[in-house]
């Protein structure tokens, strides 16, 4: 209840002896008791409240499941990690080590005729030619860059 344990409700009862006196004490705690009661049915009302707006559904509802102090971000980062992992790392089905095996080497085909190799046209290189600057030759500016 709020933290607070045996002890320390004795000592808070002391001092509410102390600072209220005996007078004022039984006055306070009838208050305190109301407002304890008028808690409880506003809660009742609010849950009665919602069963009617929401139906049955929400008796279904595992809450537990949805208490954000169940998550911890370091371990749905290491799982969400380690699932890539494990995708990259798993064989495709069918193939020992995921490299397509040539015609000649599956068992039970018919090695074809040995074929020309093809000439592939020249494509452009995607990889750019790096020129480096000469001594003291200022850099190249992009004024739409900055």
């Amino acid at each position: 209840m709020f933290g607070i344990n045996g002890y320390e409700l004795i000592i808070l009862a002391v001092l509410a002896v102390a600072i209220l006196g005996p007078e004022r004490l039984p006055e306070y705690a009838s208050q305190l008791a109301r407002l304890v009661r008028e808690l409880r049915r506003m809660a009742t009302g609010a849950r009665e409240q919602l069963r009617e707006e929401v139906g049955p559904e929400i008796d279904e509802v595992d809450w537990r499941k949805l208490d954000p102090r169940q998550y911890d971000p370091r371990r749905i980062i290491k799982e969400a990690l380690l699932d890539d992992v494990e995708e990259a790392v798993r064989p495709a089905a069918g193939r020992s080590n995921g490299a397509v095996r040539p015609a000649a080497a599956r068992p039970g085909t018919v090695p074809a005729a040995p074929a020309r190799p093809a000439v592939a046209p020249a494509a452009p290189s995607p990889v750019q030619r790096i020129e480096r600057l000469g001594a003291g030759e200022p850099a190249p500016f992009d004024a739409e860059a900055t």
